[in-house]
């Protein structure tokens, strides 16, 4: 059996979360190694004590810290007493490697203590047989519910909502509501907010949990409700819904079908989430990586990565062609075989930061046809001012280093031209895409690129061309 120090090691649960986590934020060497000898050597009772307990965003990062064949005998040697919850928090791999190896009756009576929102999270990668196997053996109306859930559209509000929610009727007091928040079961463990409904179930109102205790017992919900605050039809995007909350700085939102009927509940937990796996997909679009996850398999991650790179391949051979076009005057004059590089590079780079900031601001609507007219000028500025200053740097360090004021005018030139057209293909190609109907975050990187590379190496060679027949 494993020797553990339970005063040098004491479980999170017990207020001890920094035992477990290095400086870096990342799990200890230490634990995870404490952690595969209790699995190795079966210490069910050092895996109650320290893993059992831990939160599931911690139990999440030990799974994707520990080996496979540690990570699937761990969930085994756990079994009932596995926090289910802890695989909203892992990559979609490992959480289809886990469900894999659990009996379905186990998954059915985890997912039953679980939030709607988690349940609903890990049953959508589930295959359709097992799915439907884990909700029939649920209680008919937890059954109802995450089958409402998960009709609604993958990455929509409907499929983030909490269906668990206190609502009740105008008519009630606020004695009766508080009587019924105490001796309900079925009730969410954390809330906010009540709301307000008809017979219909149509949303009427809203009230603050703090409110309520304020009020007396007499008063009559009507009297105290408030407008509901922006509530939040089923089939929104994800990403919009997260916008409101950003906009609106809202705790929760009503969620409602296309009647207007109460659905669920969106919290801010689940927005924070949306938040970032949103911003992690642009980054991860922007770079040509799709849905790639570090626990992929090399294939897997090759396989995502292929496409885009054969875009890269047959645009860099656009960029080719047109080097093709001035060979001539390359055998004449080599400066501009080394020097051309850094003409298609500068204008990349700048193209990328361009592309970046309005990828993102099309990504948070903070760029629309109200203004994108002064945004274009601004980059256009900008792109003139920076072309001017770079062109006359590496003017002058390409006419030292040649010895040649000619070959430092043309490239000064060449990187003005540049410099200019990568400000306006960084901004105008995302809105484009973006009017289309395009994902800007997946399709501008290349054509950018084509962009800046085809226009370097014209404008470059093509001056270059011009300058010495004339002279």
């Amino acid at each position: 059996m494993s020797n553990i120090d339970d005063d040098r090691l004491r479980s999170p649960a017990d207020g001890a979360q920094d035992d477990i986590y290095a400086d870096n934020g990342s799990i200890r060497a230490e634990f995870l190694a404490l952690v595969g000898a209790a699995v190795a050597d079966r210490d069910i009772l050092f895996l109650r004590n320290h893993v059992v307990n831990l939160h599931e965003s911690e139990l999440g990062d030990l799974l994707e810290s520990i080996q496979p064949d540690q990570r699937r005998a761990l969930v085994k040697l756990l079994g009932h007493e596995f926090d289910l919850t802890a695989l909203t928090e892992v990559d979609e791999a490992i959480r289809l490697e886990i469900v894999d190896q659990m009996p379905n009756e186990q998954i059915a009576a985890a997912i039953g203590e679980l939030d709607s929102d988690d349940a609903v999270y890990i049953l959508e990668d589930l295959d359709q047989e097992d799915r439907d196997d884990i909700l029939a053996q649920l209680p008919f109306t937890e059954r109802v519910r995450l089958r409402r859930a998960l009709d609604y559209p993958e990455s929509s509000a409907g499929r983030r909502m909490q269906t668990e929610f206190v609502a009740v009727p105008p008519f009630w007091t606020v004695g009766q509501t508080i009587d019924y928040m105490r001796e309900e079961e079925d009730l969410p463990e954390n809330f906010t907010e009540i709301f307000v409904i008809d017979p219909t179930f149509k949303l009427m109102g809203i009230v603050a949990l703090d409110k309520i205790l304020r009020t007396k017992r007499q008063v009559k919900i009507e009297a105290i409700m408030g407008e509901t605050n922006y509530p939040i039809p089923a089939d929104m995007d994800q990403e919009e819904a997260a916008q409101l909350f950003e906009q609106y700085d809202l705790l929760s939102a009503a969620v409602v079908d296309d009647n207007g009927r109460l659905v669920g509940v969106l919290t801010i937990d689940d927005v924070v989430d949306v938040i970032q796996e949103e911003a992690e997909e642009d980054i991860m679009r922007l770079g040509g990586v799709g849905d790639e996850e570090l626990s992929d398999t090399v294939l897997a991650t090759s396989r995502s990565r292929v496409p885009w790179l054969l875009v890269n391949l047959l645009t860099a051979f656009l960029a080719a062609t047109v080097i093709a076009l001035f060979e001539a005057t390359i055998e004449q004059i080599v400066a501009l075989a080394v020097l051309m590089p850094i003409v298609a590079g500068m204008g990349g780079n700048a193209a990328s930061q361009t592309m970046t900031v309005t990828v993102r601001a099309l990504a948070t609507r903070d760029i629309d046809i109200h203004n994108a007219a002064r945004i274009i000028r601004r980059e256009a500025g900008v792109g003139l001012l920076n072309g001017a200053l770079f062109g006359v740097l590496i003017g002058v360090v390409a006419g030292l280093w040649f010895q040649d004021v000619n070959i430092g005018g043309i490239i000064a030139t060449a990187m003005l031209i540049n410099m200019m057209a990568a400000a306006l293909a960084g901004i105008t190609i995302p809105l484009i895409l973006d009017k289309v109907g395009v994902d800007p975050a997946v399709a501008s990187a290349v054509f950018v690129t084509t962009v800046t590379d085809v226009t370097g190496f014209f404008a470059f060679l093509g001056l270059a061309t011009w300058w010495f027949a004339i002279s």
